[in-house]
């Protein structure tokens, strides 16, 4: 996907990228009888038996409700966002997470981003429908917006709405980093990615 030759928007995904809520997916998934070898939600999709979903509904909102309640911002998340918003970017965020949680953790943590979608506004990524919405929102192509994440749907999305995709990976970068535009280890290096395509 080109790189926007002007960056008029930028999505982030939440957990992970933002905020750092120390979500134990091994955990929940064992507490749920679901395989250890697939992504929750993709897992759920496939639960037809009503008591095994309702106990599944109940430890992924216990544990989401946990993280949100520990959950930090990850280093540098404040001057970004600080910054981008001084230049009148559109911020927005994509989560998978729930409404409850989302909001329970961005109020915690005074986040100043207030275009938000959870998994029960629209279909959750790698579905890039939330994507969509927030640009038609903010009137705003996708190709002039740009999502930021850590996992592999997050570019998916991305990727499927035409978007540029940045990749923040803290570590060795997974073997998904060709799907990014660009990879990033610190979230000010963003910064130096937006700036010279916004205009300012």
């Amino acid at each position: 996907m080109p790189w926007p030759l002007r960056i008029r928007a930028v999505i982030f995904d939440m957990d992970g990228t933002l905020v750092e809520s120390e979500l134990d997916y091994v955990a929940m998934k064992r507490e749920m009888h679901l395989p250890p070898d697939q992504p929750i939600l993709e897992s759920l999709a496939h639960v037809t038996d009503p008591a095994h979903r309702a106990l599944c509904d109940e430890v992924l909102a216990r544990h989401e409700r946990e993280g949100s309640e520990r959950a930090e911002w990850i280093a540098g998340a404040e001057q970004l966002l600080g910054q981008l918003g001084a230049w009148k970017l559109p911020l927005g965020i994509v989560t998978r997470n729930s409404r409850p949680a989302t909001e329970l953790v961005l109020g915690r943590l005074g986040c100043p981003i207030r275009d938000v979608m959870t998994r029960d506004d629209a279909p959750h990524k790698p579905d890039p429908t939330a994507i969509l919405k927030l640009c038609e929102r903010w009137d705003v192509a996708p190709s002039e917006c740009v999502m930021v994440g850590d996992y592999l749907f997050d570019l998916l999305a991305g990727r499927a709405a035409e978007c540029g995709t940045v990749l923040f990976s803290r570590g060795e970068p997974p073997d998904y980093a060709h799907e990014a535009d660009h990879v990033i280890a610190d979230l000010i290096d963003l910064l130096a990615l937006v700036q010279p395509q916004c205009g300012r």
